[in-house]
């Protein structure tokens, strides 16, 4: 289906022309024609589906149609990371049509609190903002939501697993009833329901199937015990001058500091991205990032839906993510535009019985490559039985690895097509 099968008002449509949109993604398919007539929305569907337009376009459409006063639209979002990046998108989708929107968030200067707040009192068109930072401002009694004609809740999920149940039943309490409610949401568990019934009116339902890794993303991994993984990085990437840029994904904050220091010492040209920063060295280091300045960025999985950046040649998972969900995420960072990326996990002894689920949900076995010579021995792949796991001898590769340790796109490319089809005869 194309956008201009849409009734969009000229500079929409003018908006979309301009930045190349033609045809419509599948979520953009079935979930715009529910916005448009009025109706509550419960959608399940992952980063990357194109979501955010989605609800954008017939929001901004409206908007730009009635011209009312006062906010329009919140939108709220777990990061700051995934904030920055809609208002990003609002800005591009209604240039022609002039709406206005302020991403509200919080780490900033006191000057960005007097900002969020005029845009509160004075009312932005679109307010987008993390529960957080948006209490802030409701507590101290000067925010107007009385014209608030829809709310929506984006990576519903990820909100409650951070903890916001209760930050966003406050802020639900400061809205009129009589509004749109749209939930956005990657999965659909039990938490996720109760949330929708307690906040939706007779919720329209639209689910995308989480798709599987692009093709052109060469998957791997390697066995290993905790105490090996950083001397493997190191060795995975010494010498390495065909990644020009390199996302290495962790899940605990104190491996970020550990990764920086060692890849430094290397020559690397390396940062770390943790929620232990601030605001404006976060958006910093995203900036040299994405300008390319700096080579490698290790960060936890607070970047991991919110990072929109092309041309990643190599995203690493130091540690198994433990939602299956959150590997597809993690590895979505490379590939994009038609261009081929690398993705490999390490996977720890502890680790089997996730990495199990990542390779049942992407309904595909993840070829483990043998640890280098000089490392010795490696855990077995085995994670029917995880607490009981095999050791082999130092140099002896098992019936679930295969040889070579060479991580250039072409040789993997070759191993994939290749070693992996003999691999699942066996």
């Amino acid at each position: 289906m194309k956008f201009k099968e849409f009734d969009f008002v000229p500079e929409i449509m003018e908006g979309l022309e301009s930045m190349g949109f033609e045809e419509c993604t599948p979520v953009q398919e079935l979930a715009m024609p529910v916005i448009w007539k009025g109706t509550d929305l419960i959608a399940c569907a992952q980063t990357g589906t194109g979501k955010t337009a989605a609800y954008l376009l017939p929001v901004l459409n409206r908007i730009t149609r009635t011209k009312s006063q006062g906010i329009n639209t919140l939108i709220i979002a777990p990061t700051r990371e995934l904030v920055l990046q809609i208002d990003q998108q609002i800005e591009g989708f209604s240039y022609f049509c002039g709406a206005t929107s302020l991403a509200v968030y919080g780490g900033g200067e006191g000057a960005a609190f007097d900002q969020q707040k005029a845009a509160l009192i004075q009312g932005a068109d679109i307010i987008v903002a993390t529960p957080g930072r948006l209490l802030s401002h409701i507590s101290l009694k000067y925010s107007d939501f009385s014209t608030i004609k829809h709310l929506i809740l984006d990576e519903a999920d990820r909100m409650l697993d951070m903890g916001f149940f209760d930050d966003i039943m406050r802020i639900v309490r400061e809205l009129p009833v009589a509004r749109q409610t749209l939930m956005f949401s990657a999965t659909m568990p039990h938490k996720i329901r109760k949330l929708a019934q307690s906040i939706l009116h007779n919720p329209e339902n639209v689910s995308i199937a989480i798709s599987k890794p692009a093709e052109n993303i060469i998957q791997t991994a390697y066995m290993v015990y905790e105490n090996q993984k950083i001397a493997l990085v190191k060795a995975l990437l010494k010498g390495k001058t065909d990644y020009k840029s390199v996302l290495i994904f962790t899940s605990r904050k104190v491996n970020v500091s550990g990764l920086v220091h060692e890849l430094k010492r290397m020559g690397f040209k390396t940062d770390g991205m943790l929620s232990d920063l601030d605001q404006k060295e976060r958006e910093k280091v995203m900036l040299r990032f994405r300008n390319r300045e700096t080579q490698i960025l290790v960060a936890t999985d607070i970047v991991a839906r919110g990072i929109d950046i092309d041309g990643i040649d190599l995203v690493m998972n130091y540690d198994v993510p433990r939602d299956p969900e959150d590997y597809v995420h993690r590895i979505g960072r490379t590939a994009r535009a038609q261009n081929s990326g690398v993705a490999i996990t390490l996977i720890s002894d502890l680790d089997q019985h996730n990495f199990k689920k990542i390779e049942e949900l992407i309904e595909r076995e993840i070829i483990k490559i043998p640890l280098p010579p000089d490392f010795g021995e490696a855990p077995l792949y085995n994670p029917s039985s995880a607490k009981r796991f095999a050791r082999r001898p130092a140099g002896r590769p098992n019936i679930n690895q295969r040889s070579g340790s060479v991580i250039k796109k072409k040789d993997f490319r070759h191993r994939d097509r290749g070693t992996h089809q003999g691999h699942q005869a066996e």
